[in-house]
């Protein structure tokens, strides 16, 4: 747990050089194989630029805050983590961003964002050639959690790759491991940008 923190911690600084995780905003999570009823989870309001394995904090599947870290606050989208590996429990790991043009994308598009004939498009688990169209749901942004963890399971079957958007807010991308959640989530800021950039 303690080295899956570190590495963790050490993207999650990163992106915010990359100008993907400003000031205190974004959230991060994981869970071990050894014990998947516990989800480790970034804490509110730390500085991602000094994100650190300290700024971690473990809740359980509904998202509550185990004895150990009692009065502690977990991200507001704490419920987003809950329900996205309550939906795919082969999942184990799930990465944020607020990118400029997940944002601009989001703004342009009102369901979904359409993406087709790019080779990076391998990027995402299960497509095996550039040859293909995917679509990247939209979802309106909101402050009622519960209401928006409701929306993913209504809406599970259109997540059919591993990414969506909340609208002017960011993306959320998720993997069976940290190598395969950063990798989803790095193919698909670079396809918004891309196709935000080609349009325009």
């Amino acid at each position: 747990m303690e080295e899956m923190k570190r590495e963790l911690a050490d993207i999650i600084r990163a992106y915010h050089q990359k100008g993907w995780s400003p000031a205190t905003s974004t959230n991060y999570s994981f869970r071990l194989a050894s014990n998947p009823n516990v989800i480790v989870i970034s804490k509110s309001g730390i500085d991602k630029s000094l994100f650190s394995s300290d700024d971690f904090m473990e809740v359980d599947l509904k998202g509550l805050a185990l004895p150990a870290y009692a009065g502690i606050r977990s991200s507001a989208e704490t419920l987003i983590h809950c329900k996205l590996y309550e939906l795919f429990p082969e999942m184990m790991c799930i990465v944020h961003s607020h990118s400029v043009y997940s944002v601009l994308q989001s703004m342009k598009n009102q369901t979904s964002v359409e993406l087709s004939g790019y080779e990076v498009l391998k990027g995402f688990e299960g497509i095996c050639t550039h040859d293909t169209t995917v679509q990247v749901p939209v979802f309106d942004n909101t402050q009622d959690m519960p209401a928006f963890a409701e929306v993913l399971t209504r809406d599970k079957n259109r997540l059919t790759v591993p990414a969506f958007i909340m609208r002017q807010h960011g993306t959320y991308a998720w993997g069976r491991n940290l190598f395969e959640a950063k990798r989803h989530l790095e193919t698909a800021e670079y396809l918004f940008e891309v196709d935000w950039k080609f349009s325009h």
